[in-house]
């Protein structure tokens, strides 16, 4: 075994990779009428309304509000709970701060479940040592478009009568058991920017199916104003201000249309990369468990660095060598782990919300804390299989995993 040589490595693939994202005449012709209509507001205006309805239908959700952002969407859930200050929410330590984010902004505390290595999503084992009687709220992250498992879950927030919000920012058209992520808690938050499945730029969509969470979701959204543009000015809770454009709504009620082809596609595609390279020593491809759909936001591959002989960022320099995009590590650390977290600095110099926490009970954000989340992420490599992709590309990009394979265990 020995260390691939990125110079040595035999070059698969010659021509870039394409990149076709579908934004086009579809999402056009949306925003020629918002213009027309001089519209650009919700408030006078009918296709932010119109994607609610639609995404509720697409989702089977009774209720959906749109805001600006995915960190807007999980704001609006936790909004919407109108937790006590102090409250802890459990979440994932493999995700973005956008996550985390509307935690602090709730002025509740956020505690993070160390993953499970091979889907990089939350142990229901860690996560029911995480609770404590402050524990109010689960916000379990679909990484990567792979579904948590939802039912010990679900299970240990029906036993301690906590709430469940899904981060589905990177899970459109994921499935557990049959279910689609989203309706499976309480509340569901999606995603719409640049990276994701489908896009406006920026955007959220928060769904849920319980009537009394989706009046307070749209209501948490529009600054607590109920018929916002359609009635006397009224303040009835605290809210703040997330109402999505006309302009954002008009590009995401053309980007819907495409999202069954999107998501299956990339299923398709991520599953035949796995067939193609679960003969391979010393990797683990992606792992879907039976009866779950994984629609590879991206695809994670996992080495194993001591049987290769290698370091994960010298397999993803090799990989690249061979002309297969791919990076190491994803976010490189627990989120914790980022000064802001670490140090428990939000709030000026008040350390709050933490020191609403007992004495001697304070959550700890530092290095061990989570130490199936650090093995993972050391072992992970980034791949992406995207909807405009086909049999040619990921015949490629298994042909480049095997040269580094075949480079490493020579």
């Amino acid at each position: 075994m020995g260390r691939p040589d990125p110079k040595k490595m035999p070059k698969v693939r010659t021509e870039p990779f394409p990149s076709n994202r579908d934004i086009g005449a579809e999402e056009l012709e949306q925003l020629r009428e918002v213009i027309e209509s001089k519209q650009l507001n919700r408030g006078g205006g009918t296709k932010a309304k119109q994607l609610e309805e639609e995404f509720a239908q697409y989702m089977g959700a009774r209720h959906c509000t749109a805001s600006t952002s995915g960190t807007a969407a999980i704001h609006v859930a936790l909004g919407a709970l109108n937790l006590e200050p102090g409250s802890e929410v459990i979440t994932a330590p493999i995700t973005d701060m956008g996550t985390v984010i509307p935690i602090l902004l709730q002025n509740c505390v956020p505690v993070f479940a160390d993953v499970e290595h091979d889907t990089l999503n939350m142990d229901p084992d860690d996560l029911k040592r995480r609770i404590t009687d402050r524990t109010k709220a689960i916000m379990p992250v679909h990484l990567t478009g792979n579904p948590c498992e939802m039912d010990p879950i679900m299970d240990l927030a029906q036993q301690h009568k906590l709430y469940v919000i899904e981060d589905c920012s990177q899970a459109y058209g994921t499935k557990y058991h049959g279910q689609q992520v989203g309706l499976i808690g309480d509340i569901g938050t999606f995603s719409l920017q640049q990276s994701k499945h489908i896009t406006t730029g920026d955007g959220g969509l928060t769904v849920t199916n319980d009537d009394e969470l989706g009046e307070r979701c749209t209501l948490f959204a529009n600054k607590g104003w109920p018929n916002y543009g359609k009635g006397d000015r009224d303040y009835v809770m605290f809210g703040v201000n997330y109402r999505m454009t006309e302009l954002q709504a008009a590009v995401a009620l053309a980007q819907l249309k495409k999202l069954d082809h999107i998501t299956t596609t990339r299923s398709a595609r991520g599953n035949r990369l796995t067939e193609l390279i679960s003969d391979l020593p010393g990797i683990t491809p992606a792992v879907v468990r039976e009866g779950n759909v994984h629609t590879y936001w991206y695809y994670p591959l996992l080495i194993d660095q001591e049987r290769l002989g290698c370091t994960t960022d010298e397999f993803a320099a090799a990989l690249r060598a061979t002309g297969i995009p791919a990076g190491a590590h994803y976010i490189g650390q627990p989120i914790f782990m980022y000064d802001l977290l670490r140090e428990k600095r939000v709030y000026g110099t008040s350390n709050y919300p933490w020191s609403l926490q007992p004495r001697g009970q304070e959550v700890r954000y530092e290095q061990g804390e989570c130490p199936q989340t650090e093995a993972a992420l050391d072992d992970l490599i980034v791949l992406h299989v995207y909807e405009w992709y086909g049999e040619k590309e990921v015949e490629d990009m298994a042909a480049g995993i095997r040269a580094v394979v075949e480079a490493c265990t020579a």
